[in-house]
């Protein structure tokens, strides 16, 4: 395994340029402020440098809620997290030390939206993963189909796409009047049920005549998965241990 500061000192890292677009963002940005020893935990296991987009987010961030929290992009675990916003390392597993044989089982979940809805970064081909797109793609777990879809960009064109307000467009359809005043009280391990749920045909004829609850977002997935699996019979695999 290369070691910090084989990670840490590159040329043309990424941070300038991303702190930049996380100060520009088009959208509502929380940046939590990273816990230093566990920063560097992070990046030895994930094995990224921090001329990549990744890398630099988990060496510099402990995490970021975009849009008042509707999204929560995983760093490092923040130093002062009253949102209780877990890291990238617990939120995949990450082993206690660093391990060179450790790899995540399919893709590396790097965020989560409040419906329960995951984002990854394909781990291998389709064949090896399970997963659709390439590997080094972002792929997202949709909660209202119930089943992987490859992005078309990297970690780093999907961040950036992100910050500049492309969520409006991804999640059109799925918002609904009034959602800015429901998500800012939720914690980042929290979720919200809608009733009927978002993969039926009736929750799309009145999104916002819903029943909404907040849930532990970790059961919201468990959830999640098992429907998947009992409507469709594929297991879509690990969404990510919030």
């Amino acid at each position: 395994m290369r070691e910090l500061n084989e990670l840490t000192r590159v040329d043309e890292p990424a941070w300038p340029l991303l702190e930049e677009e996380l100060r520009a963002a088009k959208v509502p940005v929380e940046v939590l402020d990273p816990d230093p020893g566990q920063a560097a935990a992070t990046l030895i296991q994930t094995q990224v440098t921090v001329r990549s987009y990744l890398g630099a987010f988990l060496f510099h961030t402990g995490g970021v809620l975009v849009d008042d929290g509707w999204l929560r992009v995983y760093g490092s675990p923040a130093a002062h997290n009253d949102r209780r916003l877990p890291g990238l390392a617990a939120v995949n597993g990450y082993p206690a030390g660093p391990d060179p044989d450790w790899r995540p089982a399919a893709g590396l979940v790097v965020a989560h939206d409040v419906l329960g809805g995951a984002f990854a970064i394909q781990g291998g081909t389709e064949e090896e993963t399970g997963l659709p797109g390439r590997p080094g793609e972002m792929v997202y777990f949709a909660p209202d189909s119930l089943r992987w879809d490859a992005i078309g960009a990297g970690y780093g064109a999907w961040l950036s796409w992100l910050l500049a307000g492309g969520a409006e467009e991804f999640y059109e359809g799925l918002r609904w009047p009034g959602w800015r005043d429901e998500v800012p009280s939720l914690t980042g391990g929290e979720g919200l049920s809608l009733y009927p749920p978002l993969w039926s045909a009736e929750a799309h004829q009145d999104l916002a005549g819903t029943s909404r609850a907040v849930v532990p977002l970790d059961q919201l997935l468990a959830i999640g998965r098992e429907t998947a699996l009992q409507l469709d019979g594929d297991d879509p695999g690990f969404l990510g241990a919030p």
